[in-house]
C-alpha cells in the first residue's frame, strides 16, 4: 500500500496550490479520501474529506470556501485544491485513506504560506 503527496511548497498569502496524492496497493474506489494537516506545536487535525464515489464531501471551518477535495477514481488520485491562502495554513499535509477499520497514510508534504 502506498499514498505519495506532491504539490507542496512554498506559496505567498493569497496564492494557491495543487496537492495530490496517489493510491496504490489497494482499492481506491471504496474507500473514503482525507487531507489531514500538522502545524509545528499542533495536533494532526482533519482538513477534509471526501466519499469514495465522490460524491460527498466535508470541510474543516477553517478552510471552508478556499479548499476544495476531489478524487479522479480512474487514476487512483485525490486532490485538494487550495486558494487564498494564509499563513495559518502553514503545515504538513498528509493523505489518509479509510474504509470502516482499515486506515493508510502518505508521507506528507510541507506546505508553507509566507511572504
Amino acid at each position: 500500500v502506498q499514498l505519495v503527496e506532491s504539490g507542496g511548497g512554498l506559496v505567498q498569502p493569497g496564492g494557491s496550490l495543487r496537492l495530490s496524492c496517489a493510491a496504490s496497493g489497494f482499492t481506491f474506489s471504496s474507500y473514503v479520501m482525507r487531507w489531514f494537516r500538522q502545524a509545528p506545536g499542533k495536533e494532526r487535525e482533519l482538513v477534509a474529506a471526501i466519499s469514495s464515489t465522490g460524491g460527498s464531501t466535508n470541510y474543516a471551518d477553517s478552510i471552508k470556501g478556499r479548499f476544495t477535495i476531489s478524487r479522479d477514481n480512474a487514476k487512483n488520485t485525490v486532490y485538494l485544491q487550495m486558494n487564498s491562502l494564509k499563513p495559518e495554513d502553514t503545515a504538513v499535509y498528509y493523505c489518509n485513506a479509510y474504509k470502516f477499520k482499515m486506515e493508510y497514510w502518505g508521507q506528507g508534504t510541507q506546505v508553507t504560506v509566507s511572504s
